[in-house]
């Protein structure tokens, strides 16, 4: 019997902490690298070289003169010479300068505005410029003594004020599928949470010192893509954390495709139902097809617990079933007492309609010219009278007159 209940406990384990794995996201959040000296292969997986940077190469150059080539890993290059000291070759810049190479270079990294020491007629006024062509492995013509790589050759190109650099070093292993060209920010052309596929500082992890304040209910965010990729973006899902207590909801995201000329709203709205010291924990899951998904951490304080507000759409259905109810009704009334008129009270045409006689009293008594002066003015109405019963006498002196006029010889 106890082993029974033991192999029950530890199948019921295994079925939870299964549950527990499904729900989890398989790969980690895509966060941007600590530095610029990173690059992507040509899969468009991440190459992060951050513990390289810095990182000093020389090569030592056969000559009358001594001098040195000195490769700064994600810095610049140099060359150091005993009589003429420093020369600036180019400093890198940014990440974009990390490029993808063709076989037999894997990645290019570029250098620009060197020293315009005799290079003051360079393109643009760049000054001396370098490129680094890095080789994941050995050189081809020699053996490296340092374990993390060498400098192969070197190649002046004078007229160019230019210097191109082949490096080998041992690469790093390529990460995550990184969705290039994807953006989710709090405007519609601003990248706050997510710029370029990667998860910003900030929103890569819960409790960072940013959370949304118990009163506001409801955020807008903002998703853009390169339009002929933006078809493989998946429905967006979500995790609480604690999973009870904060009501939370996606709207807006119906299938539209995102791009960077029209990015697609995704209404968070969210209600405190249980209110506690700590931010709830809103982990957003978007799925990309082919890459690696983009994930990012939404906090919301609950000070209070806020009560469901009414749906305003709620009250103009109310009215639109009560007006349809209002007019169906009224239409069988008229109809039965149109039916009932024409067959009881043998009417027809208007006179059978229902309320029709009210609505011709009506329109009777609006319409019947007044009988009598109004009472106003008394003075006025006596004046009336007594021209009126002038203008009688006066005519009957005159035909009395003109009756004596006429038996006149």
């Amino acid at each position: 019997m106890a082993s029974c209940t033991t192999h029950t406990i530890q199948l019921c384990v295994i079925v939870l902490l299964a549950v527990t794995y499904m729900h989890v996201p398989a790969t980690a959040i895509i966060v941007v690298p600590s530095s610029n000296c990173y690059t992507f292969d040509n899969e468009s997986r991440l190459v992060d070289f951050t513990h390289l940077v810095g990182k000093v190469f020389e090569y030592k150059e056969q000559g009358s003169l001594p001098s040195d080539l000195v490769v700064e890993f994600c810095k610049d290059v140099q060359k150091r010479s005993q009589e003429g000291g420093y020369l600036e070759f180019g400093r890198f810049v940014s990440f974009r300068s990390f490029l993808t190479g063709s076989d037999p270079i894997d990645y290019i990294q570029k250098m620009h505005n060197g020293d315009l020491v005799h290079c003051e007629t360079t393109f643009k006024k760049m000054g001396r410029t370098a490129q680094v062509n890095i080789i994941c492995g050995h050189c081809s013509n020699k053996v490296c003594k340092d374990e993390q790589g060498c400098i192969c050759s070197i190649s002046y190109h004078e007229r160019m004020c230019r210097v191109i650099v082949e490096l080998a070093i041992p690469c790093v292993k390529s990460g995550p599928r990184v969705f290039k060209g994807f953006t989710v920010g709090f405007h519609p052309r601003s990248s706050e949470i997510v710029y370029n596929g990667f998860t910003q500082f900030g929103f890569e992890q819960p409790h960072h010192g940013f959370s949304f304040q118990t009163e506001q209910i409801h955020v807008s965010l903002y998703l853009s893509a390169k339009s002929s990729l933006s078809g493989l973006i998946g429905k967006p899902t979500f995790k609480v954390n604690p999973v009870k207590g904060l009501g939370v909801t996606l709207v807006g995201f119906n299938g539209a495709m995102p791009s960077t000329l029209s990015p697609t709203v995704l209404n968070v709205n969210w209600r405190c139902e249980i209110a506690r010291t700590n931010p709830y924990e809103v982990n957003i899951f978007i799925p990309v097809e082919g890459y690696d998904p983009i994930e990012f951490t939404l906090t919301k304080k609950c000070g209070y617990i806020q009560e469901k507000e009414s749906d305003p759409m709620k009250g103009w259905a109310i009215f639109g079933i009560v007006s349809c109810m209002f007019i169906v009704l009224s239409s069988l009334l008229c109809c039965g007492g149109f039916i009932y008129k024409t067959r009881a009270e043998h009417l027809y045409g208007l006179d059978a309609l229902p309320g029709i006689a009210v609505l011709s009293a009506f329109l009777d008594a609006v319409g019947r010219p007044r009988g009598y002066l109004p009472a106003d003015n008394p003075s006025e109405n006596h004046a009336s009278h007594t021209s009126w019963e002038h203008a009688a006498g006066t005519t009957q002196v005159a035909q009395r007159t003109n009756d004596m006029a006429y038996g006149t010889t």
